[in-house]
Formats: structure tokens, C-alpha cells, sequence
């Protein structure tokens, strides 16, 4: 069996960079997100292009000062990233792992975040991670699981997918596959182990 996870949310806090940026910069949330996806200058949602690896980080930067007129003294996305690791949710992983199971990560990511995990040792709980901005596709796109499944050898009936995103456990869902809606890291050892 293959179990793919998600990153934030799951194994570690869902770190909302949007919010936390966007109070840096003076934006707010809701402000700096709406510079990201307006696309009226041609070059489309930057969020979405950063994830699939589109753009990188100076780009995105870049872009992101044409459209709002505020200077990027630094890459906000690496700088301001501090995730927490849920021990709960790294226990059911070595505990799968313990077992003989496969276990990889399935992220949308961009390479700054990707980078600050790296440094953290955070993918070192899995045996490979499939990250969007290098496959070029991020969740829910369904090609993101059919890249992974295809990478492990493994069909959509022999995997398990565990997300806390409802709309990424449907669409891994429609391929076939078993999914967990993450809403703690207690329900979800319950699920798998039944403790």
C-alpha cells in the first residue's frame, strides 16, 4: 500500500503565507492576495504559477512589484515561513513506515517553502516527495496523483491519499483512490490503526 500526504495542514501547521506576508507588507491578507491573482497585466495568478513551478521566486517578486508598486526587500516566502511539526501525524508515518508501507509526500509547494522544509529535515520523514513547483502541477488537478502513482508503480485502488483540503480528497477520490480527510492527527492513527 502507498500512502501519499499532504504537507501543510497534515504533517505540519498550514502556515498561511498569504496572511502573514500580506500583514508585513501592509496588505493584509485579502489585499496581498488580490495583487497575486490579478491577472489583468497578462501574467495570470501568481500563487497558482508559483506553485506549478511556472515562476520562480525572484519572478514572482518581481511581478508582484509591477502590479502593486511595493518594493520586496527580501523573498517574504522563505523569510517568514516557520512551520511547526505535528509530532502526532510524524508518529503515524513511522509508524507506516515501521510496518513495510511506503510513505511519500504530496505537496503544493514553491521552492522557497520546498527549501525550508529541506532545511528543517521535515521530508526526511518520507521516502520521497512529490513537490507541484517540480512536477509542473499542483492539487486538485488530478494529474498531480497520476504523475505520483505513475513515478511509484502503484495503482489509484492500492494507494491512500490524506489531505485537509475536502476539495484534494475528492479529486484524488474520482481517480479511484482511498482517501483520509485530515482533521487531526488522532483520528487519523484511529483510521489507519484503529487506536
Amino acid at each position: 500500500m502507498l500512502y501519499i500526504f499532504d504537507m501543510g495542514g497534515v504533517v505540519t501547521n498550514d502556515a498561511d503565507g498569504s496572511r502573514i506576508i500580506g500583514e508585513k507588507i501592509g496588505l493584509g491578507r485579502e489585499g496581498f492576495r488580490k495583487v497575486c491573482m490579478d491577472g489583468s497585466d497578462g501574467n495570470g495568478d501568481l500563487l497558482l504559477r508559483i506553485s506549478n513551478g511556472e515562476i520562480g521566486v525572484k519572478e514572482f517578486w518581481g511581478i508582484f512589484e509591477s502590479r502593486s508598486g511595493i518594493h520586496a526587500r527580501t523573498d517574504w516566502w522563505h523569510a517568514l515561513f516557520h512551520p511547526y511539526l505535528n509530532q502526532g501525524t510524524a508518529s503515524v508515518i513511522k509508524r507506516l513506515r515501521e510496518r513495510g508501507s511506503r510513505v511519500v509526500c504530496g505537496t503544493n509547494t514553491m521552492e522557497s517553502h520546498y527549501a525550508s522544509h529541506v532545511e528543517r529535515g521535515d521530508y526526511a520523514l518520507f521516502d520521497q516527495t512529490y513537490a507541484s513547483f517540480q512536477m509542473g502541477v499542483s492539487k486538485p488537478d488530478t494529474e498531480f496523483w497520476k504523475i505520483i502513482l505513475d513515478a511509484e508503480g502503484c495503482s489509484a485502488k492500492d494507494a491512500v491519499f490524506i489531505d485537509d483540503r475536502r476539495e484534494n480528497c475528492e479529486a484524488a477520490a474520482s481517480l479511484g483512490m482511498r482517501v483520509i480527510h485530515f482533521t487531526s492527527a488522532e483520528s487519523l492513527g484511529h483510521e489507519l490503526f484503529g487506536t
